[in-house]
């Protein structure tokens, strides 16, 4: 079973995310939108199949992660995924949620208390 597949995306807190999405936008060219940016590419194995790279700035006071970053890792059958770190004792933060526009999300904790994401694509 595969389980993760790269970097779904890099979150992390600032004072004024709008203010940030500009400065990026300006400096280094990531073309913005609403919730930051999303890098396309293409799967080395499979070259028909495109994902994405999500960069996105939120405010200090997001309860979305309690660190300064948070990593998202793109991963395959989520839950067959979650039921074997289940097995393996890995913690849980909360259960798998469904956004059909997005994919699957759900939070673990590594053993030194960062909460990560992990992501199957809805594509």
């Amino acid at each position: 079973m595969k389980k993760v597949t790269g970097i779904g995306g890099i979150f992390f807190k600032c004072d004024d995310p709008q203010k940030m999405k500009d400065w990026y936008a300006n400096n280094l060219g990531l073309p913005v939108e609403s919730f930051g940016t999303q890098f396309k590419w293409r799967d080395i194995d499979h070259p028909e199949k495109e994902g994405s790279t999500i960069w996105s700035p939120f405010k200090k006071d997001t309860k979305k992660f309690e660190k300064e970053f948070m990593i998202n890792y793109r991963v395959e059958n989520i839950e067959e995924l979650v039921e074997q770190l289940k097995k393996d004792g890995v913690t849980l933060a909360d259960e798998i949620t469904d956004y059909a526009e997005y994919g699957k999300f759900v939070h673990i904790i590594d053993p030194e208390g960062n909460k990560i994401e992990l992501w199957e694509d809805a594509g």
